[in-house]
């Protein structure tokens, strides 16, 4: 069983239609909840961003999800900062309007939050995103011209110092016909733009190897009588940038070697996933070690890969609710046989 000094993993892959953290933060009160029984929760921007609504945990720690794949590999560690400089970069095909608006949350967050920020920076051509869906009905995406993202995001590391970049992308106002926007709002679709987000921040990371999040730059979609409650974070404002510069302004340093103070794959005791969703490349390596994967049964996905059929043993549960149970449990000592009514008997080994 994991240590009672524990860490834990909260997994929601993004851009899968997941009924819980499938919208813009709508797992953040499962994040909450995690982080109540666990010493360091660890879980990645998708969770954690309410466009304007956040919330800070001082034991939670901000992860991109390229960073968290090979921090499951062992090839990252995370050292926990106490703040981070965030440069800001800016997509060249954002209108005017919009780009202003943009600005101004930048600079309301460091008169309102006190967050650091460095001078901002436009890309030098429109990075052009095109939305894209996969036979299994998840979002994806293309940037026709990632040259002009990378030359970005490396002005704004060697020239602005930037410890973590926010990256603000200009999206297409109409998604694929595959995911009519109306039934995201809704509260039954996928959501179109958080595949595409993905290949964004992965690109980063993966060449430069330092936080990442996005935001994408929209007009704001018509008053409707009909929003969901969990899709209601992304119809409040012109911008989904205020908790993606919260959540970077304290998220980890990504090491490639091992200091004082940082945290390893090997410090993870639990992860907890989606049941239909555990083909990750971040659960298969935490599946190879003594790691307690907890499957979670409500949180449906457009997936459809159980820990079973790929051989993984894991704790399933219905709820997140209980997944909470499972941890406090193990921390106290207690075998989980003993919370149900039925105990089979021991067996001779004779």
């Amino acid at each position: 069983m994991p240590e009672i000094n524990s860490t834990a993993l909260l997994l929601v892959p993004t851009g899968i239609g997941a009924a819980m953290g499938g919208y813009a933060g709508d797992a953040l009160p499962v994040a909450r909840l995690i982080s109540q029984v666990v010493d360091t929760l660890i879980t990645h921007p998708n969770v954690m961003n309410g466009a304007h609504l956040y919330w800070s945990m001082p034991n939670t720690l901000y992860v991109e999800g390229y960073a968290l794949d090979q921090f499951a590999k062992g090839n990252l560690y995370l050292q926990p900062v106490n703040s981070n400089r965030i440069g800001l970069l800016l997509d060249k095909g954002i209108c005017e309007d919009l780009l202003l608006r943009h600005l101004q949350v930048a600079e309301a967050t460091r008169a309102t939050l006190g967050l650091e920020l460095s001078d901002y920076l436009i890309t030098d051509e429109p990075l052009d995103i095109n939305l894209q869906t996969s036979f299994s009905g998840a979002s994806w995406g293309t940037i026709t011209n990632p040259a002009s993202l990378l030359r970005g995001a490396h002005k704004l590391i060697k020239l602005a110092k930037a410890d973590a970049i926010a990256v603000v992308t200009r999206f297409p106002e109409e998604p694929p016909e595959s995911m009519p926007i109306k039934n995201y709002r809704q509260g039954s679709g996928v959501d179109p733009l958080s595949g595409a987000e993905a290949v964004i921040s992965h690109l980063i990371v993966k060449n430069f190897g330092i936080p990442v999040a996005h935001a994408p730059a929209l007009n704001p979609l018509p008053l409707s009588k009909d929003i969901s409650p969990r899709a209601a974070a992304e119809e409040i404002g012109y911008t989904f940038l205020p908790s993606v510069l919260v959540g970077l302004s304290r998220a980890p340093r990504y090491l490639t070697s091992y200091q004082l103070n940082t945290i390893s794959s090997k410090n993870v005791g639990y992860v907890i996933t989606p049941a239909s969703a555990c083909g990750g490349s971040a659960l298969l390596s935490f599946a190879a070690k003594e790691t307690t994967i907890i499957a979670v049964e409500e949180n449906s996905t457009q997936m459809n890969v159980f820990p079973e059929s790929l051989g993984i043993k894991a704790i399933r549960v219905k709820s997140y609710l209980e997944a909470v149970g499972v941890i406090v449990a193990a921390r106290a000592g207690i075998s989980l046989d003993a919370l149900s009514p039925k105990i089979s008997r021991l067996e001779s080994l004779n």
